[in-house]
């Protein structure tokens, strides 16, 4: 009878390691087959979108750069573009003069650079610069009432504020008191 029970647990004892085997080697299998393939897919997809990204922010950074050094280079011609205007207004902007004025301010609209002076505005620190202050009972607010020096802008960036006279609205009395 031991040498039943003995083979009955030699018997038992195959089986499972049999089973045990084969169910390690599936697995293994497995994830020999599925799991780099699955890896390496998702490695390609976040390099692919890290790539992605990078090229978006190079593409961000040149536009930027691009548009500051051009900013540079149009503030150089401000000067040249206020003796244009003032030659204008004194009515010596005649011949082959006019004709490099009207090419340099040409030049300068198509690169993107805008002028701005208007008056009867509200006063905004961030393009203008208050020389003056006057004050005036025909006002409710502050309002330019004079550009000294007319203002640029290329594109939404101010490269040169409008330096501008004020009118601030009168106080009453009653405030005052």
């Amino acid at each position: 009878m031991s040498e039943n029970t003995s083979n009955d647990s030699t018997h038992s004892d195959v089986n499972p390691e049999e089973s045990a085997e084969q169910a390690l080697s599936d697995a293994v299998e497995a994830a020999l087959q599925s799991d780099p393939i699955n890896d390496l897919t998702l490695d390609l997809q976040r390099l692919q979108a890290d790539f992605s990204n990078y090229r978006k922010r190079v593409d961000r950074e040149r536009i930027e750069a691009t548009e500051v050094v051009t900013a540079m280079v149009l503030s150089q011609f401000l000067g040249a573009l206020d003796d244009v205007d003032r030659a204008a207004q004194h009515g010596e902007l005649t011949g082959g003069f006019k004709a490099v004025a009207d090419q340099l301010t040409n030049t300068t609209t198509k690169l993107g650079l805008a002028k701005f002076e208007d008056i009867n505005v509200a006063f905004d620190p961030n393009i203008h610069e208050a020389l003056m202050h006057e004050t005036s009972p025909d006002v409710t607010e502050t309002l330019v009432t004079k550009v000294l020096r007319p203002g640029y802008k290329f594109k939404e960036r101010v490269i040169r504020p409008a330096q501008v006279i004020v009118s601030d609205p009168e106080t009453t009395s009653e405030s005052n008191e």
